[in-house]
């Protein structure tokens, strides 16, 4: 009986034209499941990442960060962060293939991961139509990359040759000795939900739902399955691998904290008493004169509040992108993000 089970690969709605389903429409589902964990893993994006950790956090059920990518002449993988310098690493390779492409696609290469992928577990998910060569080819330079932090991932979807399917890729796991794990490709919460993916297939392929043929999924089965369901498809060991993978990803977004440029503060000062330069060359520019009494007083009341709630490396930032703005005429007036 299968005593517990992580999906560790699925995708929202932030996933283009591929998700069908919100960040809490899936972790809603996964609670009623019994789910231990739940990846979201949006294509080469973080973008649906925070609203996936408010679902995440309403419904208890732990989310781990990650995201898909097909590597340029190289293997599809599904990375997941396991700590703070995990996260830091894939945000930056996603900013590199995003910048890399034009606006909406992206472009990874192998040579972007010679960096640090400390922090960062991979499941491999290897296309059945290649040969058997490329495969392997793939594996190994998986292998090379990752060594003891990847999996091949082995996803069911009640095919016609799924038996012959999972005997293939179990004997590729042993040749290679990449363990194996279970994963469900997920691209929506629900069974129900396969028409609204059919039609962003269709709209994704420029072309109707009628006439899209083999774009679309051949049956339903892309949903977050329950586990009486899966245990009847996988073996119990794919699917307590889960568990051991979604234990090793501790990373929470809480644990972010802005750090904002050293640049900013000249040697020997600090945010504060540079804010205080900064607003006092103001002030007198302003006011040649100096201020008037009441007008004094509101300088430091604000700036005391402001030093208490230590917001004064973000507003020497403003003060740096208007200043920069100003110096090429761009315009730059108003409030917030203007």
């Amino acid at each position: 009986m299968n005593t517990g089970y992580a999906e560790l690969h699925c995708l929202s709605n932030f996933s283009f034209q591929r998700g069908a389903s919100s960040a809490l429409e899936l972790f809603e589902r996964a609670k009623v499941h019994g789910y231990k964990a739940l990846a979201i893993t949006d294509e080469c994006t973080l973008a649906g990442i925070v609203r996936a950790w408010q679902a995440a956090k309403k419904t208890g059920v732990s989310l781990i960060v990650g995201s898909e990518m097909q590597i340029t002449g190289g293997p599809r993988i599904v990375l997941l962060v396991e700590n703070l310098a995990g996260y830091q690493a894939l945000c930056q390779l996603i900013t590199v293939a995003r910048r890399r492409a034009k606006k909406g696609e992206y472009q990874v290469l192998r040579e972007d991961f010679n960096t640090s992928l400390d922090g960062l577990l991979a499941l491999w998910l290897p296309d059945a139509n290649l040969p058997h060569s490329a495969l392997v080819e793939h594996g190994r330079w998986l292998r090379s990359r990752f060594a003891d932090t990847l999996w091949l991932a082995i996803e069911l979807h009640r095919g016609p040759d799924d038996q012959q399917l999972l005997s293939q890729l179990l004997e590729l796991s042993s040749t290679l000795q990449i363990p194996a794990v279970a994963s469900g490709d997920v691209h929506m919460h629900a069974r129900g939900r396969r028409a609204l993916q059919d039609t962003i297939t269709a709209i994704r392929h420029h072309t109707t739902v009628a006439a899209a043929g083999h774009c679309l999924f051949p049956n339903g089965e892309r949903h977050l399955r329950a586990l009486n369901a899966l245990a009847e498809i996988y073996p119990a060991s794919l699917l307590t691998e889960t568990l051991r993978v979604a234990q090793r990803c501790s990373f929470d977004l809480s644990q972010l904290r802005y750090e904002y440029p050293h640049e900013l503060v000249p040697e020997g000062h600090t945010p504060t008493s540079w804010l205080r330069e900064m607003t006092e060359r103001g002030a007198r520019k302003r006011w040649p004169k100096g201020p008037k009494p009441d007008t004094r007083a509101q300088i430091e009341k604000e700036l005391s509040l402001i030093s208490e709630m230590k917001f004064d490396s973000y507003f020497l930032t403003v003060h740096d992108i208007v200043e920069f703005a100003r110096d090429r005429h761009i315009l730059c007036q108003g409030r917030g993000s203007a």
